[in-house]
């Protein structure tokens, strides 16, 4: 055997290396000479169809690849987007496309995208989960709910290619939030018939009209995000690449990853916090003004549908344990009403000006509810009950800890149902529980966010709650710009929710998280998208 040159075995061995070296180099959270960052999702993005996403995650990718009318900004203020000017009074408004907003394929963004988008979003046969929030415009109500048959009536029309009029049902003083909303993004006709059932079932189904566009979606695994270099605000994206090889929701394995310098952003809870402590990490904290509650169900024949029962449960539940110690994650605030604590009234914080009632954790009490209970529904023990939540580790927690409360103080049997993401919510949808652990996050900025969920003819209320004064108070809150009117209104609204237990409040969310410090400009805002990274960049 030949014995090689020192010097050609060590060119050969570098050659050897190379391709290593390049793996190794392409799989770490951050590159500076690229501006390419990595990040993890909690879950499968479940729909990516703008007019009949629901979700957090969907929305946050969504938020990226795609553009309203109008936007938000690094600090998460509204600005113009596609439109680049509007007119707007109590009757409706007028919006004023730019010339240079252009779809991914290099087409122009017209009004006549919108006015589609809008009334496939009404339209009852697609069954959009969130047609509600387009209940301002004129006739929307009435075409969703199939009192109006010609989708056509809907009151949006394009005037020309740039200039969208748009009618209102009612006045509507937060419409501009809800033109940056991703129900009211745009979608090109013709695009979407080409795909006709497969639109938006992977990248290649998709167009995009926002600073990024999907490249890559590996379902369940991965996805990939890269600039559009037909977006007209192009120069104000530095990053481009947002890669996305990972999708879990155990929030160790995502704190490993951020010390392993994978991903560039981890969310913590009660246990990873303290890891990251003791590892001296820097912890930021974002009130995201997220609501956790139990969503009964109140379909006939149901237990749960029973006053007395719902009174049990709440008495021996007690939201400042479960705050503090069931969650466990600072700035964590017990759940007491279905208006989060950092909505404004009229004057000063909404729950200042109306105090929510507070109950008394009784046990004692919670029994003579239980025994009302079964005696109003003519059965001496009460069947054994389903409650349905997320399998991801914080949330099953949760589901647990309400298990074995219940279980312990009533006697009750709880089957815990574990589902991902997906099924847990199409399950909720379909009646197919007797508790679920709920949540939401605010749309838009304005209490109606939230109010709204629990009307009955809201599409999200899947415990099918309905109750005449909530109803009647959020149609007045609805239809009216007097500030005291409307708080008033919500006020009643609170009021009710307490006194019948539509749901039950668990806790209002803050996250809490480590980020990379080569990365700047990650924005977060308790209305939009989260996390926001449109204008982030990677600093050497």
């Amino acid at each position: 055997m030949k014995i090689l040159p020192h010097k050609f075995m060590f060119c050969l061995l570098l050659m050897l290396l190379w391709p290593v070296v390049v793996t190794f180099a392409s799989d770490q959270a951050t590159d500076a000479e690229n501006q390419i960052i990595r990040i993890a999702l909690n879950q499968e993005p479940p729909q990516l169809s703008s007019f009949l996403t629901e979700d957090s995650v969907s929305m946050m990718v969504l938020g990226h690849v795609m553009e309203g009318l109008l936007r938000y900004d690094k600090r998460g203020r509204l600005k113009p987007g596609v439109a680049e000017r509007w007119d707007i009074d109590s009757e409706g408004a007028t919006f004023y496309l730019r010339k240079d907003a252009r779809w991914s394929d290099g087409k122009p963004v017209t009004a006549k995208d919108f006015v589609f988008a809008w009334r496939m979003a009404v339209d009852p046969v697609v069954a959009s989960e969130y047609a509600f929030i387009m209940y301002p415009v004129k006739n929307a109500e009435a075409i969703n709910t199939g009192e109006m048959k010609d989708i056509n009536q809907l009151g949006v029309q394009a005037l020309d290619d740039y200039t969208l009029k748009v009618d209102f049902e009612y006045p509507c003083g937060y419409f501009l939030g809800l033109a940056a909303f991703s129900t009211y993004f745009p979608v090109r006709e013709d695009f979407y018939k080409s795909k006709g059932s497969k639109y938006a079932a992977e990248a290649s189904d998709l167009l995009f009209n926002g600073a990024f566009k999907l490249t890559k979606w590996v379902h369940g695994a991965s996805l990939r995000m890269e600039k559009n270099e037909n977006y007209w605000n192009k120069d104000e994206v530095t990053l481009s690449v947002i890669d996305c090889p990972y999708i879990t929701a155990d929030t160790t394995a995502l704190l490993n990853l951020f010390k392993d310098d994978k991903i560039v952003v981890a969310n913590l809870d009660s246990e990873t916090i303290k890891t990251a402590m003791r590892g001296k990490m820097k912890i930021r904290k974002f009130d995201s003004g997220r609501l956790r509650y139990l969503v009964f169900n109140h379909r006939e024949g149901k237990v749960t549908a029973n006053l007395n029962f719902r009174n049990a449960l709440r008495a021996v539940f007690d939201p400042q344990l479960f705050a503090d110690k069931v969650v466990g994650v600072p700035g964590t605030l017990p759940g007491r009403s279905v208006m989060p604590a950092f909505l404004q009234g009229v004057n000063d914080n909404f729950r200042k000006e109306y105090p929510v009632p507070i109950h008394k954790v009784d046990p004692a009490a919670a029994k003579e509810f239980l025994a009302k209970a079964k005696k109003e529904l003519g059965i001496d023990t009460i069947p054994p009950l389903v409650l349905l939540c997320d399998d991801t580790p914080s949330i099953a927690k949760m589901g647990e800890y309400l298990q074995g409360v219940f279980s312990d103080t009533l006697g009750l049997d709880i089957k815990l149902d574990k589902q991902i993401f997906k099924q847990r919510l199409a399950k909720a949808s379909a009646g197919d529980f007797d508790m679920v652990i709920g949540g939401w996050l605010p749309d838009y900025d304005d209490p109606m966010t939230y109010a709204e969920l629990f009307a009955s003819w809201n599409a999200n209320n899947s415990g099918k709650w309905k109750n005449a004064m909530y109803d009647e108070n959020i149609r007045i809150a609805s239809q009216s710009v007097d500030p005291k009117v409307r708080m008033d209104a919500f006020s009643k609204c609170q009021q009710a929710m307490y006194e019948d237990i539509g749901v039950l409040p668990l806790f209002e969310g803050s996250t809490v998280y480590v980020q990379h410090k080569k990365v700047k400009g990650i924005s977060r805002s308790v209305t939009g998208f989260n996390p926001n990274y449109i204008y982030a960049k990677v600093v050497k």
